[in-house]
């Protein structure tokens, strides 16, 4: 005779992956105990019963298990999607890895789209996240190390770096800011952001979120580290400067020219979109010597019938860019862009007409918004957008100093500023060494080095000589002709 012993098999419905339970974990768990050698006491004919590490052996072929010895525990892998077992007698439960939380499939990027390049984002799933980066960098030296934050929510967060390459004081510097996160919930890469970042209260990120798997996996061979949030189709960068938050994955793609073209494109709208009001304000109210007496006049003429002051006209029509553009925002995508677009020219054109504003102060504020949205990154569009209304504040008090004092005291604030204790003006401000791949993109053959500022063990990217198939490059090294 054989003694069975009573079984119980616990999931969450939803979150467990039932293809997984029923061949793998129920089969095994309903064989007679005789037909396994590693059954408890009682000999080959003897009365048998089955042990919980005779249930483990059983699984293990199959499925990752691990022992549970608290209900705290137990509780805790039936809410990540793990299959529970409790055997009659045991004082441990064994826990099986069957997770597979509903999630949606690898879909194309929404806000980081290039024309060449590889289509994929990340989703909501941090596991699904970190292979699609592992599909990219194919080295052992890849560490993930999985944390969990959050007293209620339990959220897993991945943090990625290459081994041999990032400096082991920001690895650690990361796992110390994710520790001590003491909070309930932490449903969102924003949100982690917010805790981990230096200067939480400055206008620019320190560091970066994206959500394309190939700039991730670009920015780790440089020596970064990777924050992947489950439930977040986002990754978080660190350290990050300013000069990485203005480039894009399209840079890199393009041919080298192209995509200097395209960075000095960027420096630009972010000038304009930052001074382009305050500068008309103070050209209008205080310094009309500054422009040609013709323009002068003209301008004068097309203001004549308008009865508000220029502040209040520029503030109205950029308060009404900025409603149409959260509104276009918040309205289904089909409709979003096509109602913006209609409101635009209805808003405007109604505006002229009415002799509320004149016609260059829709050329100006239109101008203005058209370089915000060149912008790549999300949130310097939004500090940008802020900074903008200090400095038209003073260009209405001070005029021309006032612009100037504001950019000084704003370009003092962003040099203090650091990002896991990289200056975010590096390597400008610090100077270290040659600055490469800031303003220019240069040729990929020509850049052997990795970023100074990050302090990685290993420094070399590549060899001096790529080319070697080409006579010339022997000769010359490109990298010293970039700026």
């Amino acid at each position: 005779t054989h003694r069975y012993t009573s079984t119980a098999v616990l999931f969450m419905t939803g979150l467990t992956n039932t293809e997984v339970i029923n061949p793998h974990v129920l089969p095994p768990l309903t064989l007679p105990p005789h037909l396994d050698h590693h059954a408890g006491p009682g000999g080959e004919h003897g009365p048998t019963q089955p042990s919980i590490e005779t249930v483990k052996l059983r699984l293990l072929p199959g499925n990752q298990t691990s022992e549970k010895h608290d209900l705290a525990s137990v509780a805790e892998s039936l809410l990540m999607g793990d299959t529970v077992v409790l055997l009659d007698g045991a004082r441990t439960a064994l826990a099986v890895e069957t997770k597979r939380p509903p999630t949606r499939s690898v879909s194309e990027p929404k806000n980081e789209n290039v024309v060449w390049g590889p289509h994929d984002a990340f989703n909501e799933a941090v596991r699904v996240n970190i292979a699609l980066v592992r599909r990219r960098l194919k080295d052992p030296r890849v560490v993930t190390e999985l944390l969990t934050v959050g007293e209620v929510s339990k959220t897993i967060v991945g943090l990625m770096y290459i081994d041999t390459i990032a400096s082991p004081k920001l690895v650690a510097e990361a796992k110390r800011r994710i520790e001590a996160i003491k909070v309930d919930i932490v449903s969102g890469a924003g949100i982690l952001e917010e805790y981990i970042e230096d200067n939480p209260s400055s206008l620019l990120p320190s560091t970066m979120i994206t959500e394309r798997p190939d700039r991730t996996a670009a920015y780790l061979s440089e020596g970064h580290v990777a924050l992947f949030v489950d439930n977040t189709p986002y990754a978080i960068v660190a350290p990050v400067t300013f000069w990485s938050l203005i480039q894009t994955a399209e840079d890199y793609y393009l041919r080298w020219p192209f995509g200097s073209l395209l960075r000095y494109i960027r420096l630009a709208a972010i000038l304009l979109a930052l001074t382009l009001p305050a500068l008309y304000i103070s050209i209008i109210n205080y310094h009309q010597e500054m422009i040609p007496t013709e323009l002068m006049l003209f301008i004068a003429s097309t203001r004549e019938p308008v009865p508000m002051p220029a502040v209040a006209e520029l503030l109205l029509m950029d308060v009404s860019f900025e409603l149409i553009r959260e509104a276009g925002t918040r309205i289904p995508s089909v409709l979003g862009p096509t109602i913006g677009l209609v409101a635009g020219l209805i808003l405007g054109n109604a505006a002229v007409e009415a002799k509320i504003v004149s016609p260059l102060m829709i050329v100006a504020v239109a101008i203005t918004g058209l370089s915000s949205f060149a912008i790549p990154h999300y949130l310097v569009g939004w500090g940008v957008r802020v900074m903008r209304f200090l400095l038209l504040a003073l260009a209405v008090v001070l005029g021309f100093f006032g612009v100037a004092a504001g950019l000084f005291v704003l370009v003092l604030t962003v040099a203090a500023q650091r990002s896991f204790g990289v200056p975010y003006l590096s390597p400008v401000a610090p100077t270290r060494g040659k600055i490469k791949d800031i303003f220019n993109r240069n040729p990929l053959y020509g850049m052997e080095e990795r970023p100074p500022h990050l302090r990685t063990l290993n420094k070399k990217r590549q060899q001096k000589v790529v080319r070697s198939w080409d006579p010339s490059a022997s000769k010359s090294n490109p990298e010293e002709k970039g700026g």
